[in-house]
C-alpha cells in the first residue's frame, strides 16, 4: 500500500493530474454519468481500428481473389459501424455537456462564495475586468477545456491502443517504425508547455483589461458622452487591443511552428512506412492487404496528431484557466472570524479606540495613532478636511479593514476577536452613494430579510420620508428601479437606504457624508429621514457640512490621520481652532449665498 500511495503522491505532483485530482469533488457527484461519457466513447475509437482491420480481408479476398460474395460485407459493416458511431458521439457529447455544466455551475458558485467573502481591499485593488475574468471566464474556460479533453483523450486512447493493435496484427515491424515516429512528433510538445506559460497570463491580463472597458463603458457613460470622450476611449480600447494583439502573434510565433513540425515528422512517419512496406511485400513477407489495412489504421492514427498544435495553445490556457481556481478556492481571506470568535447580541457599554493607527500602503499611516471613546446612546461627529482620515476612521470599525496597530474594541472587546456576522448586524450604514441593486424597492429596503412584518416595512417607510413618494408609483414597493437604481434620483435612492437601515433596526448607525451630495430641497428631507433614524442609537456622523452636526454629543475633528480636536460644537467654536475655522468659513459661504 505504501508503494501505491508514493506513487499517487508523485502522480498528485504533476500540475495537470494533480489539477484533475483536484476537480474530482466536483465530478463526484455526476461520476455515473461522467463514467457513461467516457464508456461510449469506447466504439467511437475502436470503429477506427474495424475500418482499417477489415481492409485487410476484403483486399485479399475481393481484390485479389476476385470473390464476390464479400463484396457486400464491407459496405454494410462500414455503415452500420458508423450509425453506431454516430450514435454514441452524440450520447458522449450530450453527456459531456450536462456533467459540464453542472461542475461549471458548482465550480462557479464556490468562487462566488469566496467573491462575496473578499475584503474591502481585494476590491480596491481589483478592477471588474479581473473578477469577471477569475470568477466566471475561468470557470467556463478551464471547465470547458476539461471536458474536451476527456472526450477528446478517451476516445484517441480507444482509437489510438485500437489502431495501434492493427498495426502489430498486419506487420510488427512496420508498426515499431511508425510508433518511433509518432512519438517523436509528440515530443516536440512537452517542450513548449514552460515557454507559453508568462505569454498565457499576459493574455489572461490583457482579457481583463479588455472586459473593463465595456464595464466602464457602461457605468460611465454619462461622463463619456457629457465630456465628448468618444474618440479618447475609443483611443484607449485600440491601444490595449494592439497590446492584445501582439500577445497573440507572440503565442503564435511560439506555437505556429508546432503543426507544420508534426506535419513533417509524420510524413516521415508515413514515407518509412511505405518503403519498409513495400519491400516487405516485394519480400513476400505480408500481403497486399496487410500493406493497405497497415496504411489506413497509420493514417487515422496520425491524423489527429498533426493537427494538435493547432489546439494546443487552447488547452494551455484551460490548464493555466485551472490552476488560477484553485489558487483562488484555497485562499483564505484577510478579515475573517477568530477560531473561537465571541458572540455580540447588542452593544452596552462602549466602543474604544486606543492608539490606532492604519496604513492602506505599508509605510503610509492614514490614522496615526488616533485614540476616541464613543459612549453608547450618544451621536458623534467627524469632521475636517477631505483625505483627513474620517471615513478610514469609521471603516475600522464594521471591519471592512483591520487595524495595523493599537486596539479597537467593542465593551472591552477587541473587534478582531468578536463573531464578524454578529459584529456587523449590530451596525447600520448610510453612504454617500448608496448601492442599490437591480430589482424592485422592496427588494432593496428587505436585501433579503424575511422575518419581518408589513407593521415594521410601512413604519420604516414613514420614518424614511419615502411614503408619498411610494404612494406616487403605480406599482408602489413593486416598482423596479433598474441597474443600480439609475430610475432614482440621489435623494430617493438615499432614503431607500434609511429605510433599509430602518428594518435592519441595527443599535449603531453610521453616517457617512449622507446628506453631501443633495440638493437643498432633497437634503432638507434626507435630513428629516436621519434624525428620525438616529433616535435612541448610538450615531457616527461623518460630514462636511457642519450645520448638521451641531447638536452631536462629541465632535472629533480628524486632519492628516490625527484627533486634533475634540469638544461639543460650543466648546470648540469657543477654542477657535480648526473647527472654529471650518465653521467660520462655511458660514460665510452660506452668507454670500
Amino acid at each position: 500500500m505504501s508503494f501505491i500511495k508514493k506513487i499517487a503522491d508523485k502522480l498528485q505532483k504533476i500540475p495537470v493530474l494533480a489539477n484533475y485530482g483536484k476537480m474530482w469533488p466536483y465530478v463526484k457527484p455526476y461520476s455515473i454519468r461522467a463514467i457513461l461519457a467516457v464508456v461510449v466513447t469506447i466504439p467511437i475509437g475502436s470503429f477506427d481500428a474495424i475500418t482499417a482491420g477489415i481492409l485487410k480481408p476484403y483486399m485479399d479476398v475481393v481484390l485479389v481473389e476476385k470473390q464476390a460474395a464479400a463484396v457486400s460485407l464491407m459496405p454494410l459493416v462500414i455503415v452500420l459501424g458508423s450509425l453506431a458511431q454516430s450514435a454514441c458521439n452524440y450520447a458522449a457529447t450530450y453527456l459531456n455537456a450536462w456533467v459540464g455544466q453542472k461542475i461549471t455551475m458548482a465550480m462557479k458558485m464556490d468562487l462566488y462564495k469566496k467573491l462575496l467573502h473578499k475584503d474591502a481591499s481585494y476590491f480596491d485593488k481589483s478592477s471588474s475586468g479581473d473578477i469577471i475574468l477569475q470568477y466566471s471566464s475561468c470557470a467556463e474556460m478551464a471547465c470547458s477545456g476539461l471536458l474536451m479533453n476527456i472526450k477528446l483523450f478517451s476516445t484517441r486512447l480507444f482509437s489510438s491502443v485500437s489502431l495501434i493493435g492493427v498495426l502489430f496484427w498486419n506487420s510488427w515491424q512496420l508498426a515499431i517504425v511508425a510508433l518511433i515516429f509518432m512519438f517523436g512528433a509528440l515530443y516536440p510538445l512537452t517542450q513548449v508547455r514552460k515557454k507559453l506559460q508568462n505569454l498565457t497570463k499576459k493574455q489572461i491580463g490583457g482579457l481583463s483589461v479588455i472586459t473593463t472597458h465595456y464595464n466602464e463603458t457602461f457605468s460611465g457613460n454619462r461622463i463619456i458622452a457629457s465630456y465628448n470622450l468618444h474618440e479618447h476611449e475609443a483611443e484607449r480600447f485600440s491601444k490595449d487591443l494592439k497590446g492584445m494583439f501582439h500577445i497573440q502573434m507572440k503565442m503564435i510565433q511560439r506555437t505556429g511552428g508546432l503543426s507544420p513540425m508534426i506535419h513533417f515528422i509524420v510524413s516521415l512517419g508515413i514515407a518509412g512506412a511505405i518503403w519498409l512496406g513495400s519491400w516487405l511485400i516485394v519480400t513476400h513477407q505480408i500481403t497486399s492487404g496487410n500493406f493497405v489495412s497497415f496504411i489506413a489504421a497509420l493514417l487515422m492514427l496520425y491524423t489527429p496528431i498533426k493537427g494538435i498544435g493547432n489546439s494546443f495553445t487552447a488547452v494551455q490556457m484551460s490548464f493555466i484557466m485551472m490552476d488560477q481556481i484553485f489558487v483562488e478556492l484555497a485562499s483564505v481571506p484577510e478579515i475573517r472570524n477568530a477560531e473561537n470568535p465571541v458572540r455580540l447580541q447588542r452593544v452596552h457599554n462602549k466602543i474604544e479606540y486606543k492608539n490606532v493607527v492604519f496604513e492602506y500602503l505599508p509605510g503610509k499611516p492614514v490614522l496615526k495613532g488616533v485614540s476616541a471613546e464613543i459612549e453608547i446612546g450618544k451621536m458623534y461627529a467627524f469632521v475636517g478636511n477631505s483625505g483627513g482620515g474620517k471615513t478610514t476612521f469609521v471603516n475600522l470599525l464594521p471591519r471592512f479593514y483591520d487595524i495595523t496597530s493599537g486596539e479597537l474594541l467593542i465593551d472591552g472587546i477587541p473587534v478582531k476577536e468578536i463573531d464578524l456576522h454578529d459584529l456587523r448586524e449590530n451596525i447600520a450604514i448610510v453612504f454617500q452613494d448608496n448601492f442599490l441593486f437591480s430589482g424592485t424597492i422592496r427588494d432593496n429596503i428587505l436585501l433579503g430579510k424575511t422575518d419581518y412584518s408589513e407593521e415594521a416595512l410601512k413604519t420604516a417607510i414613514k420614518n424614511a420620508c419615502l411614503e408619498e413618494f411610494i404612494a406616487s408609483l403605480d406599482k408602489g414597493l413593486d416598482t423596479e428601479i433598474g441597474e443600480r437604481g439609475v430610475l432614482l434620483s440621489g435623494g430617493q435612492k438615499q432614503r431607500v437606504a434609511i429605510a433599509r437601515a430602518f428594518m435592519k433596526d441595527a443599535p449603531i448607525v453610521i453616517l457617512d457624508e449622507a446628506t453631501s451630495a443633495l440638493d437643498n430641497k432633497s437634503e432638507a428631507i434626507v435630513q428629516e429621514a436621519i434624525d428620525n433614524l438616529m433616535k435612541d442609537r448610538t450615531v457616527l456622523v461623518i460630514a462636511h457640512r457642519l450645520s448638521t452636526v451641531k447638536n452631536a454629543d462629541k465632535i472629533f475633528v480628524i486632519n492628516e490621520g490625527n484627533i486634533v480636536e475634540s469638544g461639543t460644537h460650543e466648546e470648540l467654536l469657543k477654542l477657535g481652532g480648526e473647527y472654529a475655522a471650518l465653521y467660520e468659513m462655511q458660514f460665510k459661504k452660506k452668507k454670500s449665498e
